[in-house]
């Protein structure tokens, strides 16, 4: 991995003209800016009504918030050790993870009478010769159950456990634009694939192909009652479940150098594949959607290894703001009179 610069871009008082103000926004920001201009569209195209009236207030609002943020930021309107960090978090990743919530609405509007779990069954039996969420099902007792729907609900846990320390803690450019520039490619790409690809599973399309049902339990019921109440529906290909457990996994093993990455990358490995199975044991995925995700995860660390690598050398070279601003909990007095922390660390400087 390349090391950063030794004069990074710092978040200096001098001001930013219009026309520097592109120079300013680095990859992300533009990924991010494609991604609320897709959707949009789709709100537009779709039939009126009440659904396609919330889609698009709800993502105008959102497209409004991040460009307003990015903008303020990158002009250095927003200062400071936690402001400009903060703002800028909640305004290109927070607007992208809220949109989520409109795809419930979004994704019928879009699709309002095709899905293609048809084509996605037919294409698992011809590639694969299999439907793992048909053949598990002879598998399929309450133990083995709970044990899949509690790494299918540690996702959540997973993305927690990465996303506050990670945004909050960490030091490095490279490794912080590797993640940041990761988790918005899942999850912009991710839900555009939603659009194109939409369906609603084996759970729901072969329904009747099930002679076993899964049995309730603590875990199993959360799942559902998650799903249920907050779950997009048609949001099958890619799989995300899939792709961010092993994205995480990939991303310790490719900075496995540092703590606390070295003695994760087991579990997290452990965790993916489990979340994996999961997928299909409980019937929420076909397998294409498992390969797409592994696909789509392995896709967006290699590029964003690349990018970040590349917005950094520019920046430095011409003293624009930080590619991720990071926090300063210390002032630059007491940052100077303090020992360097080891670079195997995520501990702030």
């Amino acid at each position: 991995m390349t090391s950063e610069p030794l004069h990074p871009a710092r978040d200096t008082p001098r001001s930013v003209t219009a026309r520097g103000l592109l120079r300013e926004v680095a990859f992300q920001d533009w990924l991010v800016l494609a991604y609320f201009v897709v959707l949009l569209g789709v709100s537009l195209a779709a039939a009126p009504g009440p659904s396609r009236d919330r889609c698009l207030l709800g993502l105008s609002a959102l497209g409004l918030y991040f460009g307003a943020t990015v903008a303020a930021v990158r002009a250095r309107l927003i200062r400071g050790p936690f402001w400009s960090p903060f703002a800028y978090r909640m305004g290109v990743y927070g607007s992208v993870q809220a949109s989520y919530f409109f795809l419930r609405d979004l994704l019928p509007l879009a699709n309002p009478t095709r899905n293609f779990d048809a084509q996605l069954y037919q294409l698992d039996l011809t590639l694969f010769g299999v439907e793992p969420a048909v053949s598990l099902q002879h598998w399929v007792t309450p133990a083995l159950t709970e044990w899949f729907s509690f790494f299918y609900f540690s996702y959540f846990c997973l993305l927690a456990f990465h996303i506050f320390p990670i945004l909050t803690l960490a030091r490095n450019q490279q490794l912080l634009g590797e993640f940041c520039f990761s988790m918005l490619w899942l999850y912009c790409v991710g839900h555009i694939g939603y659009l194109l690809v939409p369906g609603y599973g084996p759970t729901v399309a072969i329904a009747d192909e099930f002679a076993t049902q899964l049995p309730s339990g603590l875990w199993y019921d959360m799942v559902v009652s998650t799903v249920s109440a907050a779950g997009a529906q048609m949001d099958i290909f890619p799989s995300l479940h899939t792709a961010a457990p092993l994205f995480f996994t990939l991303f310790a093993i490719r900075h496995r150098d540092r703590v606390p990455f070295r003695y994760a990358w087991p579990v997290l490995a452990f965790f993916s594949v489990n979340t994996m199975i999961a997928t299909m044991y409980l019937r929420w995925h076909w397998v294409i959607d498992v390969v797409a995700g592994i696909a789509h995860a392995s896709a967006g660390l290699f590029f964003a290894a690349k990018l970040t690598e590349r917005d950094l050398a520019r920046r430095a070279a011409l003293g624009l703001t930080p590619n991720w601003p990071r926090f300063e909990f210390h002032s630059s007095e007491q940052r100077d009179s303090r020992p360097s922390a080891s670079p195997g660390t995520l501990r702030p400087a």
